[in-house]
């Protein structure tokens, strides 16, 4: 029997790999009956879709949406963000965009409405050859998805909110969506999170619930710092606000990352970091749905 999940029910970003019972299990653990998944690239996807599918049935557990990190990506400074995140870096498209299709399949075998990733840092000049080939191929893996019965929701934060709406109006798909995370705006420094949920809000399929500060303007290049929920400059409180007023109906799901600085080829092996943390915006986030 389908679990029908609550409106704005608290979930959980975890990662996933060959062995799904120990994680949704940990999560559970915590009062939560939902979550997304993330795979990394180095993460065996030859049959675990029906796996998960099977697990996730047997724990009465709920995968909203499915995430694809990809080998040889680093979140370590908005310079090696722009060179090695996503679709942006021409050495590694075509092996991310195989990669890509393999986390779809995966997602329709669970039977997940969403697939979702980082495409990069897409150039804000519309004519420049970058800009071009990510619109076809993110045009591409839409039509893919698309057949599979899948939304493709792009992760916020690289771009600022209006050259985002551009982006996704350039594309014409209409299976393309965000995820829309207020802390990657703030973390990146390209635009206040509850005026940019405003503008795209009516693209939006699902959301992480993640908080920051802002960068240190006196050292170009770096991240903001990430925050446990509520101790941010998100506002917590607005951005719920928000998603109720423009009629978002979905999960609000917790994302608290192990480090900026970890390589993503790593996070896998992360179990739940800042359970402290975590268990307390739990409680935020009850609070105010």
């Amino acid at each position: 029997m389908a679990i029908a999940l609550d409106d704005l029910e608290v979930g959980l970003m975890f990662w996933g790999d060959t062995e799904p019972l120990k994680m949704i299990r940990a999560v559970k653990s915590l009062g939560i009956r939902c979550g997304h998944l993330g795979f990394t690239g180095s993460v065996d996807l030859a049959g675990l879709g029906e796996v998960y599918k099977q697990a996730l049935a047997d724990e009465e557990f709920v995968v909203t949406a499915v995430f694809a990190a990809y080998n040889g990506e680093s979140y370590a400074d908005i310079p090696t963000v722009e060179q090695t995140v996503g679709f942006i870096p021409t050495a590694f498209r075509a092996e991310r965009e195989a990669r890509t299709y393999e986390v779809i399949d995966a997602t329709a075998a669970m039977g997940v409405p969403i697939f979702a990733c980082h495409i990069g840092f897409v150039p804000e000049d519309h004519n420049h050859p970058n800009y071009i080939a990510v619109r076809e191929m993110v045009r591409r893996i839409c039509d893919y998805a698309a057949k599979r019965g899948i939304l493709f929701a792009l992760e916020t934060g690289q771009e600022p909110a209006a050259s985002l709406l551009h982006f996704l109006e350039d594309v014409q798909r209409p299976n393309l969506k965000l995820n829309f995370d207020p802390a990657n705006l703030i973390l990146y420094g390209t635009s206040e999170p509850i005026a940019a949920l405003k503008l795209v809000g009516h693209h939006v399929a699902s959301v992480h619930a993640k908080d920051g500060n802002w960068p240190d303007k006196s050292k170009p290049g770096t991240l903001g710092t990430e925050m446990p929920l509520g101790q941010g400059s998100v506002g917590m409180a607005d951005f719920v606000n928000t998603l109720k007023a423009i009629g978002y109906k979905g999960a609000l799901t917790i994302e608290r990352e192990v480090s900026l600085e970890q390589d993503m080829n790593d996070r896998h092996q992360a179990k739940l970091a800042h359970v402290d943390d975590i268990k307390a915006a739990i409680g935020l986030l009850q609070s105010l749905r």
